[in-house]
């Protein structure tokens, strides 16, 4: 009953030609002292096929390999500089950093 169950759910609406990144990658984003860090696992990707887009609040992964098509936006945990990126990918491994959005304003009380 146990691999009933897990094979249900890792199969679940994912076949070899859904986008996604599917139940073999695992994407975290975390917040740092100084802003967000993203680290996602992408097996059978190689850095070519790689494309990325942030628009402050959201990360899209993207990349297209012989054998799939991945396509993930993830919400980031706060707004972000999507300028101040920098990204890393190694091993299949990447990783994006990015600063914090310094634009909200004090209010003053009168």
């Amino acid at each position: 009953m146990m691999n009933e169950m897990a094979n249900a759910s890792a199969g679940a609406g994912a076949g070899p030609d859904d986008a996604g990144f599917g139940s073999e990658t695992h994407v975290d984003a975390y917040t740092t002292d100084d802003g967000v860090r993203l680290i996602a696992d992408l097996p059978a990707v190689s850095k070519d096929e790689l494309s990325l887009q942030c628009d402050g609040e959201a990360l899209t992964i993207s990349a297209v390999s012989d054998r799939r098509e991945y396509d993930e936006t993830v919400d980031l945990p706060v707004p972000v500089d999507e300028r101040s990126a920098e990204a890393t990918f190694n091993n299949g491994v990447l990783e994006v950093e990015f600063d914090r959005d310094d634009d909200s304003a004090s209010i003053d009380l009168s």
